[in-house]
């Protein structure tokens, strides 16, 4: 079901943090925006509404799961979720921490530039102790006991 030309049906250029047989979780790690997530569908869908209702549910856990990490390690003013595929018509989330001081806040970060940017990349051991915390979050999301 994938599509040769379309850039999410081809090895991710980013860090996987988590992947299953459905979808996977990446770091963008832009250096604007160190914590920038995206999660992924694996098969190559369109829209939401393309998937059953449990496949939908399914995204949106490990989209909450996701979201819910990032608030935790890294505290942020506000969290941004877009779904968008003009560019590229392929089920994704873009998961993406917003601070008051960002270089786009509080304007979109596709916008205009507000500031200058002071962040770095982020290290080993941060997307270490991220790719930990969506496991455990996205695990305990898909696998209630």
């Amino acid at each position: 079901m994938n599509n040769a030309s379309c850039p999410l049906c081809q090895p991710t250029p980013h860090v996987i943090l988590w992947q299953d047989n459905f979808c996977r979780v990446v770091l963008i790690n832009d250096v604007n925006y160190p914590a920038y997530c995206r999660v992924e569908l694996l098969a190559h869908v369109k829209e939401m509404s393309d998937l059953p209702p449990q496949q939908r549910a399914q995204m949106m856990k490990v989209v909450f799961a996701v979201e819910t990490a990032i608030r935790e390690i890294f505290n942020p003013d506000k969290i941004n979720l877009a779904s968008l595929g003009n560019k590229t018509p392929h089920i994704h989330w873009h998961v993406i921490p917003r601070f008051e001081n960002d270089m786009h806040f509080p304007n979109s970060h596709w916008g205009e530039a507000q500031r200058e940017s002071h962040n770095k990349a982020l290290d080993e051991q941060t997307k270490k102790v991220l790719t930990e915390k969506i496991t455990a979050l996205i695990e305990c999301a898909l696998n209630p006991s």
